[in-house]
């Protein structure tokens, strides 16, 4: 009886042994181990410097006021701002088509009527991207996808109503709009006293194209030195990339570095202190909207806080999907001499296809800033007209900004007050030689 016992107990081991390999054997076969792709891991939330709103980013650089026989103007922010946050206020409706063919003679005959005031943009503002600054009161309209670059306000109706123009220089196109106020009467008093203690301003080219209304007397502006500070190249790779990790860097060159992986190509030029990043596979020529555009090109920028200093729009191509935006200082544009001050875009097929930009930014501001004074527009005008280098026909505008210079050694970004001049879509410098020395005191 043992002995059959012991031999059971043996085959009943046996069999658990064997079904217990089995049950192994079959686990390591359909065992399918949990992987993390690429894919599913986090993307990193870089905030490089701040998120900025449209009117922030799209504002007028002047305003002139036509009170009949007298200009005034301005070309102070807080002045500009004042204007704007006016505009607000209003309660907008009526957009109507009225000229489809406004050629620039059009423009300066409406622009010198009376009881009216300018304000200036320096690139064409489509008005769905402005309507975030507007206040449109017939919510069932859809804003029509019109730009403008002049924005004119009338208050000159015998009907106790204010009209407002919206004009683009660029398409030769005028739309008006009907403004509602609470109080004309309170209006057309403030507006007109409010105005009239601004600066005299002249019409340099009266009875002539095109009009350039600018500063009757000295033009003050503050001369200042920044610091220079450099935002780190990785921090843009980590916000740019879609995995900063597979990001390859190298140097190409004695000033120059470059950031690449599979799909895009970061290049870093050390001595400008820019950077210019292009993803090849987005490049797209289909035509988009220019409120699309500038939308996206924005939207863009705020989602890695990429306004490092006072950047404001200026220029786009919606043809080639090209949007640019100028630093300013002060209200006032700034030009580089040694570096760009520029920031450029081309929207590819839905997300970014190149980014031009600086990586250094403005810094803490030099102690005890100089006042300086730059001779009156009308001065720089006559200047003008009497170079023969010049062909004043072909200037369109003329406006005080900043040329800004480097001083290597300390680190610093000197601000020099400078006019400036339009011709075919191009800010020149006009040369101190021309104005023999074109300051008129140093404070």
């Amino acid at each position: 009886m043992g002995l059959k016992y012991i031999e059971t107990v043996k085959s009943i081991i046996l069999f658990l042994l064997v079904a217990l390999s089995i049950v192994f054997t079959f686990s390591i076969w359909t065992y399918t181990p949990s992987y993390e792709t690429s894919e599913q891991l986090p993307t990193v939330d870089i905030s490089i410097a701040k998120k900025m709103s449209v009117d922030e980013i799209i504002k007028p650089y002047k305003t002139v006021f036509n009170f009949g026989g007298k200009l005034t103007g301005t070309i102070a922010p807080t002045d500009i701002d004042y204007v704007v946050n006016e505009l607000k206020r209003w309660r907008m409706s009526e957009f109507t088509p009225v000229d489809l063919d406004f050629t620039v003679e059009k423009l300066d005959a409406l622009m010198r009527k009376p009881n009216r005031f300018i304000l200036y943009f320096h690139g064409e503002v489509p008005l769905p991207v402005y309507n975030s600054v507007l206040n449109i009161e017939d919510l069932k309209m859809k804003v029509p996808e019109i730009s403008f670059d002049r924005l004119i306000v009338d208050w000159s109706s015998a009907s106790s109503s204010v009209n407002i123009s919206f004009v683009s220089r660029a398409n030769h196109v005028l739309y008006t709009a009907k403004v509602n106020v609470d109080d004309y009467q309170s209006f057309q008093r403030s507006i007109e006293a409010w105005g009239s203690d601004l600066g005299q301003y002249k019409d340099s080219n009266p009875g002539h194209s095109p009009f350039i209304a600018v500063s009757a007397e000295p033009v003050e502006i503050i001369r200042s030195m920044y610091y220079q500070r450099e935002i780190s190249p990785s921090r843009f790779r980590d916000a740019l990339f879609t995995d900063p990790n597979a990001v390859r860097r190298s140097q190409s060159g004695l000033n120059k570095e470059e950031y690449q992986d599979d799909h895009a190509l970061m290049n870093i030029d050390t001595e400008r202190k820019t950077l210019n990043y292009v993803m090849p596979a987005s490049e797209s020529r289909e035509y988009t909207n220019p409120s699309e555009l500038l939308e996206n090109t924005i939207d863009f920028v705020n989602e890695h806080g990429g306004w490092t200093d006072e950047f404001r729009y200026t220029n786009m191509n919606s043809g080639t999907r090209y949007v640019k935006f100028q630093l300013f200082l002060h209200g006032l544009p700034v030009y580089g001499d040694t570096t760009s001050t520029e920031m450029t875009q081309v929207w590819g097929d839905n997300r970014i296809f190149r980014y031009i930009r600086p990586y250094y930014t403005l810094d803490l501001p030099f102690p005890d800033p100089d006042v300086q004074l730059l001779q009156p527009g009308v001065e720089i005008v006559e200047a003008l007209k009497k170079s023969e280098t010049i062909d004043f026909s072909m200037i369109e505008e003329l406006t005080p900004g900043y040329i800004m210079r480097q001083d290597t050694e300390r680190r610093l970004f000197i601000m020099e007050p400078s006019w400036f001049y339009l011709i075919k879509g191009n800010w020149i410098r006009v040369s101190p030689e021309l104005l023999g020395g074109g300051v008129i005191g140093l404070e």
